[in-house]
Order: structure tokens, then C-alpha cells, then sequence
């Protein structure tokens, strides 16, 4: 199936916010993730409710989903939005990339990175893009989150701050501070 630049009628374009909406936002987002997933174990179950809360909370995000490591490639697993990359080479694109260095990807503007090396158009209505990594209690690499956007420049530090500080404690032990 070939993807549309047409958006589809479920899905809503990204609707910005500044940085005051955007950190009230997380505020609301991990208090209701931390509420719904207290004592919960189930890495797909955590997945599904963190992809269903920030994507209530924050109007901005399109696409987001978790990419899961299966056989050295990612594969997709829980997410909302529009058909993504049914599987990721970790020497392809922003999730392979985040998956190789198992480091936060920042896209301001996906569109000008190379197709297919650099960057995978599972959607030409993704605009940007952030990408974390997800390791579990023992440091191993299981999944990548990815969020993109209709609009560019919508990812900054703000993000990747809570992204990071989201995925960390509900997939690790250890906490993180916050930074924001």
C-alpha cells in the first residue's frame, strides 16, 4: 500500500504549541501516564497507554508508536496514527539511526534528510520527527518511540527532555530527573 499526502479522516494535522502549553502539557501527559501504569509490568501494555495518553495530551504529535528490536531490525508495535514501516533496518532512517547509537534523534525537518538512508517516508505528511531509544532495567536496547508531526520544527529540548524522562522510568529503574 502506498502511502497518500492526503490526510486521512481519523488523523489530525499537528497543532503547535509554546514552550509555557507544550511543558503544561507533559505536566498533565506523565501525571495520567504515572496513574494508569502505577505497578504495571506488561512492556505492551505500557506502550499501547503511553502512545493513547501523549497523543490525547499533546495536540502536535500525528504519528507515535514504538518500534520493538526483533532479529537486529525494529519492527512496529503498538502506535496510533496512519500505517507506519512495518520493519526498520538499524542502518536505515531516524529510528534505525536512534537504534544504532541508542541516542534521542531530533528532526526539525524531515524532508531534508536523504530518503531511504537517512530517512524513511512511511508518510509524506510527517514534517518532523523525535526518536528515543527504549532500554529495559539491564541497559539492553528492546524498542525505539517515535513521534512525528504535520508541521516542522515542532520537536525541541522541551521533548526530548520528557520523552526521555517518560520512556526511562516506565521501561527502566532508574529515575530520571527532571530538567525541564
Amino acid at each position: 500500500m502506498a502511502a497518500s499526502a492526503e490526510m486521512p479522516y481519523f488523523i489530525n494535522p499537528s497543532k503547535p504549541l509554546n514552550q509555557a502549553e507544550k511543558i503544561a502539557a507533559y505536566e498533565e501527559a506523565y501525571f495520567a501516564i504515572n496513574a494508569n501504569l502505577a505497578g504495571e509490568t506488561n512492556t505492551i501494555l505500557k506502550m499501547s497507554t503511553i502512545n493513547c495518553l501523549l497523543k490525547t495530551y499533546l495536540p502536535y504529535f500525528y504519528w507515535v508508536g514504538f518500534y520493538m528490536v526483533d532479529n537486529g531490525r525494529l519492527i512496529v508495535g503498538p502506535y496510533q496514527g496512519t500505517l507506519g514501516c512495518l520493519s526498520i533496518d538499524y542502518s536505515r532512517g531516524v529510528c534505525g539511526k536512534a537504534a544504532r547509537e541508542e541516542k534521542t534523534q531530533l528532526v526539525p525537518r524531515t524532508h531534508d534528510l536523504a530518503e531511504g538512508a537517512d530517512h524513511i517516508s512511511c508518510d509524506p505528511n510527517s514534517q518532523s520527527e523525535i526518536v528515543v531509544p527504549v532500554k529495559n532495567e539491564k541497559g539492553e536496547l528492546i524498542a525505539v518511540f517515535d513521534v512525528d508531526a504535520t508541521e516542522e520544527n515542532c520537536f525541541d529540548e522541551v521533548d526530548k527532555e520528557w520523552l526521555e524522562r517518560i520512556i526511562q522510568e516506565q521501561f527502566s529503574i532508574t529515575p530520571v530527573p527532571r530538567r525541564v
